[in-house]
């Protein structure tokens, strides 16, 4: 049997191994040197006045909500079409998370169905980027009352682009992931950006337990056994140096991965655009697409087979595939809590039954692509 092609890879390798001697060696292993330099390259790249590295995408999302005041009592729209966490996050704020349709052909947040939403209690909306496609930000904020912030969840965006502006500052704060799924990677690893410069600074501190200064602003200031103040009730949230040091290299090559994934993107449109039961995802004009995901939609009114016994067929063949995400509002936590039903934001629950990604990412070879195209066209 050929070798499985995977749904995705990191591609990582001998800089990212040798970059990591560094902090092995001098002994600087929690954040420190190499997740500044990280966070300076990243904010350049991004083209913002602050990036702050974190844990996980999660964290640093969960960050900008806290820094922002948001609690018990209040809204946060999300997109009902998501990975968990962009709602977890709302919930662990003590909030209520308002579910938002999506719009099936970008799978992205639906701005008419946002302001149909907002009501007096609502205090953010969370735009996903989703798969790499910066959602429709024109329309969002015009959907929007002035004084409500539009925080970007752009856990897949990396690199993307709107109309000019970068995805990570299109909002009022963004917050990115590192994943192994995602374009670059640092193993587990998220990045906070926005221009706010008095939040930045609430969020610098939130994410090292309230502390006024940093570690490593204390270890290099001339009392470094003195401990900081703590002002704030924080978290700790913090990347490692390890993390950092992989995720300056990774870095340098966000442009290259986006390239070479724009390319195969191109050709599977090229090779799969005569599928009619096949619906390929937007190709966008107003920036740049970051394809975290090559996410397809199964028209079950014309494919051959139910989605998942195509999916079972091409595991079969040795191919990978998965569902683009799920629909958050018809899981079970949030249907026992909050009370929803699938019915609520029938778009996400489309999206939901009938998204199908295939296997997209930097390791794979020309090979690998037309045995996918050659699958897909077989059904």
């Amino acid at each position: 049997m050929a070798t499985p092609i995977q749904i995705s890879l990191p591609s990582t390798g001998e800089e990212e191994w040798q970059a990591t001697r560094e902090p092995l060696m001098s002994g600087w292993l929690t954040q420190g040197p190499k997740v500044a330099e990280f966070e300076r390259g990243f904010k350049a790249r991004h083209k913002v006045r602050h990036a702050l590295a974190t844990s996980n995408c999660t964290t640093g999302l969960h960050l900008i909500l806290v820094a922002l005041g948001i609690g018990p009592g209040d809204e946060v729209i999300v997109p009902a079409f998501t990975w968990v966490a962009t709602a977890n996050v709302v919930v662990y704020c003590g909030a209520t998370p308002v579910f938002a349709d999506v719009d099936r052909a970008t799978n992205n947040i639906d701005a008419d169905d946002v302001r149909r939403k907002v009501t007096s209690r609502t205090k953010a909306v969370i735009a996903v980027h989703l798969f790499g496609l910066c959602a429709d930000m024109d329309a969002l904020r015009a959907a929007l009352p002035e004084n409500i912030p539009i925080v970007e969840d752009a856990a897949c965006a990396a690199g993307a682009s709107y109309k000019g502006g970068e995805a990570g500052a299109l909002g009022i704060a963004a917050a990115f992931s590192f994943h192994p799924r995602k374009s670059i990677t640092t193993g587990e690893g998220g990045m906070v950006t926005s221009n706010d410069d008095e939040l930045v600074q609430t969020i610098d501190m939130l994410r090292n337990h309230g502390a006024s200064v940093s570690e490593e602003q204390r270890h290099h200031g001339p009392r470094p056994y003195l401990l900081p103040d703590f002002n704030l009730l924080g978290f700790n949230y913090r990347m490692t140096d390890l993390q950092g040091a992989v995720g300056v290299v990774q870095l340098s090559k966000l442009d290259q991965f986006i390239s070479e994934r724009q390319k195969w993107a191109e050709y599977y449109r090229e090779h799969l655009n005569g599928i009619p039961w096949l619906r390929l995802p937007i190709f966008p004009n107003t920036g740049t697409h970051a394809w975290q995901a090559f996410v397809t939609y199964v028209d079950p009114a014309l494919a051959p087979k139910a989605r998942n016994d195509i999916m079972e067929e091409l595991k079969e063949a040795g191919i990978a595939t998965r569902p683009g995400t799920h629909a958050v509002h018809m899981l079970g936590y949030y249907r026992e809590r909050f009370g929803t039903s699938s019915d609520d934001c029938p778009g996400a629950r489309d999206c939901d039954a009938n998204t199908m990604a295939i296997p997209l990412h930097n390791r794979m070879e020309k090979a690998d692509y037309d045995r996918v195209i050659q699958a897909l066209r077989s059904f």
